[in-house]
This record gives structure tokens, C-alpha cells and sequence, in this order.
């Protein structure tokens, strides 16, 4: 046996004479990512999400009262189920979804923030202190206000 029968063979590949440009690298895949619509365990996710903001202490609650759990599940339902309907019908702009994205996050705040209003009782107090419906004066600025400018 011949050194040559031993050693590890080597194919040469010569370019295809039909590619153009062999050295050019091919096309990277390009995979397509989606926003819109969301999947239903998104969706699940924004209606748990929603019946822990209404149905525990937080800013919101503070303000307008919490809502019992299972109350504000039926609610977060509704909350959802509205906000992605109106986005839903809204007309895709970008291959993305971001704006239709922004049209769902929009309406569920809105939604939310109406269903509690609805609920509020009368007498809660506000974060400030105020009553609820009753609001402060306005003090408009004057020549005798004082102010912090100064002079220069």
C-alpha cells in the first residue's frame, strides 16, 4: 500500500459555472414575527393580569375600591373581550401590529378605568384626600402670587 491510499481524500469543488458570484454569501432567513393578534395564552394572561388590579389593593383601589374576585373576573372578561374586538376591527397599518397593539393596551386601560369609576362609591376618598367628585379650587396665577423666578 501507497502512502496516498491511506491518507484522507479531498474533493476539490469547482464553482458552478451557472452561479454569478460564488463567494456571495447566501440570503439569511428572515423569520417573520407578529405582534397581532395576540395568542389566547396572551390573552389569558391580560385577563388574569386585569382581575389582580381590580380585585387587590393598589393605586387604583385607593382610589375607587377594589372589586371582589370573582366579580372582577366576569369584569376582566368583558374588559378583554371588548378592547379586542375594537382592535381587532381596526385596519392593519404596519405588517407588525404594533399600532393595533397600542389600540388594544388603550382600550383595555379605558375600560378598565370606566368599570371602576362605575363601581366607585360615592364616598371614597381620594388619593389626595379630597373627596370623590369634589375638586379643589383652582388658584389661578396673579401679580400678587408669589413666584420662585428670579432676575437676571
Amino acid at each position: 500500500m501507497s502512502d496516498q491510499d491511506n491518507s484522507p481524500q479531498t474533493h476539490l469543488q469547482f464553482p458552478d459555472p451557472d452561479i454569478k458570484d460564488p463567494i456571495k454569501p447566501p440570503k439569511p432567513f428572515v423569520a417573520k414575527f407578529s405582534v397581532w393578534p395576540p395568542t389566547q395564552r396572551t390573552r389569558d394572561a391580560v385577563i388574569s393580569r386585569l382581575i389582580e388590579t381590580l380585585s387587590t389593593p393598589s393605586i387604583l383601589s385607593k382610589r375607587f375600591g377594589t372589586i371582589p374576585q370573582d366579580e372582577s373576573a366576569a369584569v376582566a372578561r368583558a374588559i378583554e373581550d371588548e378592547a379586542y374586538a375594537t382592535a381587532n376591527g381596526s385596519p392593519p397599518t404596519v405588517d407588525d401590529g404594533i399600532e393595533i397593539l397600542q389600540v388594544y393596551s388603550k382600550e383595555i386601560s379605558k375600560r378598565m378605568l370606566e368599570a371602576v369609576k362605575g363601581r366607585a362609591n360615592p364616598a371614597a376618598t381620594a388619593e389626595n384626600g379630597e373627596r370623590e367628585g369634589v375638586r379643589s379650587p383652582v388658584v389661578e396665577p396673579n401679580d400678587e402670587t408669589p413666584t420662585l423666578e428670579t432676575e437676571s
